[in-house]
């Protein structure tokens, strides 16, 4: 009987084992699709943003609370969120670094759309 028992529960590993494995296969290509068809939807150079810094355009907005790109908006927003969550006031250290991350999201971004303007007024002079 122990053989039996040995034998079932050698059999259910095996099938846990697998079963393991495929779910890990499909959740990383579906985070594979994901993060294609999010690269596919930014500009080249925003996607690589993205990368580097960890954070989306869409998220970094939704953290420091703007709908479009005003240097003023986001500075205002980043001081009140970041004297907010500051430790020594009883504030979140991790939050604190989200908000830093966001900022620093979006002005690559707004370098990025300056480079762009840039580019194309040269691109219209000649």
């Amino acid at each position: 009987q122990a053989k039996y028992l040995a034998q079932i529960i050698l059999v259910g590993a095996q099938v846990v084992g697998r079963a393991f494995a495929r779910a890990l296969r499909q959740e990383f290509a579906a985070s594979r699709a994901a993060a294609d068809a999010r690269g596919r939807s930014e500009r080249p150079q925003s996607a690589a943003a993205s990368r580097i810094a960890g954070i989306s355009l869409q998220e970094a907005q939704q953290i420091l609370n703007v709908s479009n790109l005003n240097a003023e908006e986001i500075q205002k927003n980043y001081n009140h969120l970041f004297k907010v969550n500051d430790k020594s006031v009883g504030g979140s250290f991790y939050l604190q670094s989200k908000v830093v991350r966001a900022k620093e999201r979006l002005d690559e971004e707004l370098r990025i759309q300056a480079q762009s303007d840039k580019e194309k007024e040269w691109k219209a002079k000649t």
